[in-house]
């Protein structure tokens, strides 16, 4: 599906180099079709020597002139600058992914000046290892054809779900945000193990295996989490101990008003439109 594609990717900090690493592990595009951007040398040369033959500059312009998709991964507060930069090179028909948190399709379309098929896409970061989770939304004037282009370049680097546009913040504060939490729990499991007397590489190994075990159950079971848990909580045994305490202290309730505070902080981020 992607080998007749030239892709551009704007500012491949991690997620971008990411999704250039996944493609080119899939064998999905060879590495003359792909072109990376980042403003620093030292980081240009770093992806020059990680990714042989892709081209990589500071050139935007020249990046995405003659492109068939272009990814927009910069940082927030470069957006508005980088759209003046890139609209008179954007051919028509270019299909525009972007994974900027809070930023509409239509405000992209608009910033480019042409009615351009956007595709919105909230990746997370566990895509620098090809477990990530990304939503993609499509913009007003993206197709089916559109959208199965955007899930083949994700799905090189994880899973892929489709939702509409308004539950892009809902999934900005839930798996874009998310594995912000599920590192605090590791810490926090690891500190615990260390209290109670374990080394702390041995703590961190059996902290981290068992979030791991813990998921990759969970997805393959297709089980509800509530009886995975009850799977492992006997009566009156430590297991229901230690969850009655982590109820007594409100952990559901903490995730759900985190979840909430990180969506309504997408919905906050400003806009293209200014």
């Amino acid at each position: 599906m992607l080998r007749d594609h030239t892709l551009a990717v704007l500012g491949a900090g991690n997620i971008g180099s990411a999704l250039v690493g996944g493609l080119l592990r899939g064998g999905d595009l060879p590495a003359d079709q792909i072109r990376a951007t980042r403003r620093g040398e030292a980081a240009r040369e770093a992806l020059r020597q990680r990714f042989p033959g892709v081209h990589v500059s500071d050139d935007n312009r020249g990046a995405v002139s003659g492109a068939s998709i272009v990814i927009i991964s910069v940082k927030p507060q470069n957006v508005a600058a980088l759209m003046e930069e890139i609209r008179p090179h954007v051919a028509p028909g270019t299909l525009v992914l972007s994974t900027l948190a809070g930023v509409p399709t239509g405000a992209l379309s608009r910033a480019l000046g042409q009615e351009l098929p956007v595709v919105r896409a909230m990746p997370n970061t566990p895509a620098l290892v090809d477990e990530g989770a990304t939503a993609l939304a499509a913009g007003e004037w993206a197709d089916e054809s559109h959208v199965a282009t955007a899930q083949a370049v994700f799905e090189a680097v994880g899973i892929v779900e489709v939702v509409t546009e308004n539950l892009m913040d809902a999934v900005t504060g839930l798996s874009g945000s998310g594995p912000a939490y599920v590192f605090m729990l590791i810490e926090g499991l690891t500190d615990a193990g260390v209290k109670q007397g374990l080394p702390r590489p041995t703590s961190s190994r059996l902290a981290v295996q068992t979030v791991l075990g813990a998921a990759r159950l969970a997805q393959e079971t297709g089980e509800h989490p509530a009886i995975l848990r009850d799977q492992v909580t006997t009566p009156g045994g430590t297991t229901i101990a230690a969850v009655a305490e982590l109820e007594k202290h409100g952990l559901r309730t903490m995730m759900i008003d985190a979840v909430q505070i990180a969506t309504e902080r997408s919905r906050q981020l400003s806009d293209l439109d200014g």
